[in-house]
């Protein structure tokens, strides 16, 4: 997909079927089926993510040298653990202090528990639908990318077109 639409395409699409799934979540009963609640939120985020992080790898390793591709791989990787490490440990924080709120004003835990999730996945989702338009402005093909920046070893410059990548 990316060699055919563009790292930056294949990118956005795959947030914006992460988030749909995000949303999809946002609608699950206390007492849900898998087949009809869960699954086609799995399928559709299983999909996006498929597509978001080779992209997101892609874009990032664009611009790094040869010399530098080892480096900027592991921050590239690095950001990602830590990233989704320390926003699993944020939403889950909001999630169960939702919950705990709720459940001590009557509500049953189950209720309770499934409204702190649905906070949760809403946050997410809410992100994710920040991200889009963002990368959508921020993600230019390299041409535009080369007028703007100069680059220190001008023999060396190596680009690779976001839009065709």
């Amino acid at each position: 997909m990316i060699i055919r639409f563009g790292a930056a395409r294949t990118l956005i699409c795959g947030l914006v079927l992460v988030a749909v799934g995000l949303l999809l979540y946002r609608g699950l009963p206390v007492h849900a089926n898998y087949a009809r609640d869960l699954l086609p939120a799995l399928a559709l985020m299983g999909v996006g993510a498929g597509l978001a992080f080779p992209s997101l790898l892609t874009v990032a390793m664009s611009a790094a040298t040869p010399e530098d591709s080892g480096l900027a791989s592991g921050l590239v990787n690095t950001s990602q653990q830590v990233g989704g490490a320390l926003g699993l440990a944020v939403l889950a924080t909001i999630a169960t202090n939702h919950t705990t709120a709720l459940h001590a004003h009557g509500a049953p835990l189950t209720a309770a528990l499934t409204a702190g999730y649905h906070l949760a996945w809403t946050i997410a989702a809410a992100l994710l639908l920040t991200a889009i338009p963002l990368a959508g402005l921020l993600l230019r093909p390299a041409t535009t990318r080369k007028q703007h920046q100069p680059t220190a070893h001008p023999e060396r410059a190596e680009t690779v077109d976001l839009e065709a990548a």
